[in-house]
């Protein structure tokens, strides 16, 4: 016997969530085949990623900041950050006024090879979003935000 179809809102959360997974593993994709290009293992682009993206945002990261994020071990992330520092891909600094806290920047190197190898799909993703009204993009930013708000509220209740 076949399960009953949801419908409304239930209906709409399950295509949406969908979506949003078929994304991800596009997204996940993506990231592995940079891994592949540089030579790294696929969580090491992963982090050059998100040291990347907190460096545009002015945010740059520090190891343990970039640990919550990739979800590592303070053992496991220092293996990576010398594997990347090693590499020429993260160069590590003493920004703060603290001098105790390193914060990560990506080397100008990483950032030549992934605008070469991002650029082309930036291009391609900007062309989609220039096709939508400003506010309209805004309010899917507010949605996004506001539905990871809700795992993430829910991931906290459970580890308490």
């Amino acid at each position: 016997m076949q399960e009953p179809m949801p419908s409304g809102v239930a209906a709409q959360r399950e295509r949406l969530a969908e979506g949003l997974r078929a994304y991800g593993a596009t997204f996940t994709e993506l990231g592995r085949r940079f891994a592949a290009v540089l030579g790294v293992h696929s969580t090491d682009a992963f982090a050059l990623l998100e040291i990347s993206s907190a460096e545009e945002r002015g945010a740059p990261l520090s190891p343990a900041q970039l640990s919550r994020r990739i979800s590592l071990s303070s053992g496991a992330m220092t293996a990576l950050v010398n594997r990347l520092e090693e590499a020429g891909y993260v160069v590590r600094s003493r920004e703060h006024t603290d001098r105790r806290v390193v914060t990560l920047r990506t080397s100008p190197h990483i950032r030549k090879l992934s605008d070469e190898f991002f650029g082309p799909v930036n291009d391609r993703q900007d062309a989609v979003l220039s096709q939508y009204h400003p506010e309209v993009l805004q309010q899917f930013e507010t949605f996004l935000a506001e539905l990871r708000g809700t795992v993430d509220a829910h991931l906290t209740q459970r580890d308490t």
